[in-house]
């Protein structure tokens, strides 16, 4: 199966670590010039240098703050001005705060909207309408499986990636015949530094998991590249569990 991304040119938020990084290690990979975004540009150098393409001069970084729109707007001017446009966004921000509904106060709700729904919504404005007019674009949301399972004491998460979703499949059926797709992916529990956050013992998690193993984020940044690829344009509107067989629904 091809799979090959060059020329396109990719925009990965959060890129710095975990889901991000390993979704622009595979992007690189494939060939693809990639600029990645984070809010730390230590890391974001660091992260920069393990990237495939780094030593071609194909990899670009962004220092940008995504639950702020105006640094969306300036961090996609910097993007397209390094790479000359922008074919692929993936949206990748890190989830809110933990809490249930007693513990939650009502004032965390719109920070947690403007990080988790409101910046991919403002990616997608400063990218798609390029993306078609050129004919060809690709955007990938990472969210949760708890967009089909809610995850309990995550109810900013589960709020805001739920009406991100709702977004995202309203933008993919009005721009697929643009040649535009936009998909989400929605991650189980993954190796990352969130997981280490919300669990006393990550490992431990992972039994809980059919596969009784916890993802990799490699792994799951090669079914990103996947869906960013030519062998994908009839896949859109699409929200894929990529949690080791943990959603025990049919649908």
């Amino acid at each position: 199966m091809d799979v090959a991304l060059h020329p396109r040119r990719a925009l990965v938020t959060g890129a710095s670590s975990g889901l991000g990084l390993g979704c622009a290690r595979a992007l690189s990979a494939e060939g693809a010039q990639v600029t990645l975004v984070a809010r730390s540009a230590e890391r974001l150098a660091a992260a920069a240098a393990t990237l495939p393409g780094a030593s071609a001069g194909r990899v670009h970084t962004v220092v940008a703050d995504v639950s702020d729109t105006e640094q969306v707007t300036s961090m996609v001017e910097q993007a397209v001005a390094a790479m000359g446009g922008v074919d692929i966004v993936i949206a990748n921000a890190g989830g809110p705060p933990p809490g249930n509904f007693a513990s939650t106060d009502l004032a965390a709700y719109l920070p947690a909207l403007q990080l988790s729904l409101l910046s991919t919504v403002a990616m997608c404005k400063a990218t798609v309408p390029a993306m078609s007019e050129r004919g060809w674009g690709r955007v990938v949301a990472i969210t949760s499986v708890s967009v089909r399972q809610p995850i309990p004491h995550l109810i900013l998460s589960n709020t805001a990636r739920a009406g991100l979703t709702g977004f995202l499949k309203t933008l993919a059926l009005e721009v697929a015949a643009t040649g535009v797709t936009v998909n989400s992916l929605q991650p189980g529990l993954h190796l990352t530094d969130r997981l280490a956050a919300l669990y006393a013992d990550p490992t431990a998690a992972a039994q809980g998991i059919p596969t009784r193993t916890l993802g990799d984020p490699d792994d799951f940044g090669r079914i990103a590249a996947f869906l960013c690829s030519d062998a994908a344009k009839f896949i859109t509107g699409t929200h894929i569990p990529v949690d080791g067989g943990a959603y025990a629904g049919l649908q």
